[in-house]
């Protein structure tokens, strides 16, 4: 068992996380980076990287935060292999354990563990991840100019993600399970009034249907809610859109958060109801989910935290005079 310390602990090896890390290493506090279970955030499992500044071509997503990773490494952040199972945060510096037992201590603490899309859970969707399957129309939608989509789900983001489309696609389909929308009226409201989207009505995903070799996805078999009937469309895009988790559970109890269990911040800000734990990334962000929007943040809890030891520092010093 060892215990390691900073002034910096970042949790989180995201966009957010690495690019907290690299200004708090720019700044001298030399953080220390905890990965967690996936080590890179979500861009890992992200095939095509075409919408990340600086780059004039397609990057891969492994690769970009590959780069991300020795950046933050070049400037002084150590990289922990570990996965944080319990906080304690009434008190600094803030004390978190990992799974195998170390213990690591921060006079800050950056919350950057990010949020997971809901998927289906259907075989043939994870087999076409990434070939046609997408959680992401703002991400991937590009690659689908001039394609029949379609986009599951009946929220916000399935009618936000399927107007999106109509940028790019001459014919989107949304597949909503019920009769019915939960999505806000005024989004409703939109997408009935656009003769670019069709909605189907009581359908699921029974299965996404691989063309073989290199097509990726071809078509989706629907099932009927109602009358449980079989039918297929031919598409090259399905949009999985029916919400994500953030990975809040370590914190539910020690900050606060919101209605969708994401952490509140201070608007303008990363910091939360804890002075000195700020959170940055998807955890905090269910509006853009964006890897650019996530490194901004990123950049912004940095920030936050080295103005608030500065701060405590200061308040210390003149309380010994």
């Amino acid at each position: 068992m060892t215990t390691h310390t900073t002034k910096m602990l970042i949790l989180g090896s995201g966009p957010a996380g690495l690019s907290a890390a690299i200004y708090g290493a720019r700044a001298g506090m030399a953080p220390i980076v905890v990965q967690g279970i996936q080590p890179g955030g979500q861009l890992t499992t992200t095939t095509d990287v075409e919408n990340y500044p600086g780059f004039r071509d397609v990057v891969q997503g492994p690769w970009l935060m590959q780069e991300m990773q020795a950046q933050a490494e070049h400037v002084g952040t150590r990289l922990m292999w570990d996965t944080i199972v319990e906080v304690d945060l009434t008190r600094r510096p803030f004390r978190l354990i990992g799974d195998g037992g170390d213990i690591y201590e921060g006079d800050t603490l950056v919350v950057a563990t990010g949020a997971q899309a809901k998927w289906l859970g259907l075989d043939s969707e994870d087999a076409l991840k990434g070939k046609g399957v997408s959680a992401c129309a703002t991400c991937d939608g590009f690659f689908y100019r001039g394609k029949k989509v379609a986009v599951i789900g009946g929220g916000n983001t399935a009618v936000e993600e399927a107007l999106y489309l109509t940028n790019h696609s001459p014919d989107v389909v949304l597949i909503h399970r019920r009769d019915s929308f939960r999505a806000e009226k005024i989004l409703q409201e939109r997408l009935f009034a656009h003769k670019g989207v069709t909605v189907m009505w009581n359908k699921e995903v029974a299965e996404f249907v691989d063309g073989g070799g290199t097509s990726g996805l071809v078509a989706l078999d629907l099932r009927d809610t109602v009358t449980g009937e079989m039918s297929r469309i031919d598409v090259e895009g399905g949009f999985v859109a029916i919400g994500h988790h953030p990975a809040t559970e370590l914190f539910r109890g020690h900050l606060d958060l919101d209605e969708d269990h994401y952490i509140a911040v201070e608007t303008g800000s990363t910091r939360t109801s804890v002075p000195g734990v700020f959170a940055c990334g998807d955890v905090m962000d269910k509006v853009y989910r964006q890897a650019v929007t996530a490194a901004g943040t990123g950049c912004m809890a940095a920030l936050d935290a080295e103005r608030f030891l500065g701060e405590v520092e200061f308040e210390l010093a003149e309380a010994a005079e």
